[in-house]
């Protein structure tokens, strides 16, 4: 098993982002079209947050389930700011890091996703699922 390679070899650096200052709709319109789980907070290219579905999921469908889309954007644009949303300053793990490393993180904690920084600036992500499909793979 090849554990001792770098977190690079299997996250991944096409990441999706919002900016703390975006509508709380632009998170709907990411999860919906780009079929992902976890979506970096950023100012600039430095990380300050995360958000997961199920952050949005708690918040959009709670008490503005029977909306259409249009309608919850609006509610949810009114309603709530990105900072509301995400979980600041979350765990992440160094570019360098190993897969090792990521593994022991991901299984300590109650969350899926790991972004990966390169100082301050956020380099890519690694969830849970990019774990498994690496071990699935040896």
């Amino acid at each position: 098993m090849r554990k001792n390679e770098p977190v690079s070899k299997i996250m991944s650096s096409a990441l999706q982002t919002v900016h703390d200052g975006d509508p709380v709709s632009r998170l709907r319109a990411i999860f919906e079209n780009a079929n992902i789980h976890h979506i970096p907070v950023v100012s600039g290219e430095k990380l300050i947050g995360i958000i997961s579905w199920n952050d949005f999921m708690r918040i959009s469908f709670g008490e503005f389930g029977n909306q259409d889309s249009r309608g919850l954007d609006e509610i949810l644009d009114h309603t709530y700011k990105i900072h509301d949303v995400m979980t600041s300053n979350p765990v992440t793990i160094a570019a360098n890091a190993t897969i090792r490393d990521a593994a022991r993180l991901l299984g300590s904690g109650d969350f899926h996703a790991l972004p990966v920084v390169d100082g301050d600036q956020l380099v890519g992500i690694i969830t849970s699922s990019d774990l498994i499909r690496f071990l699935a793979d040896q």
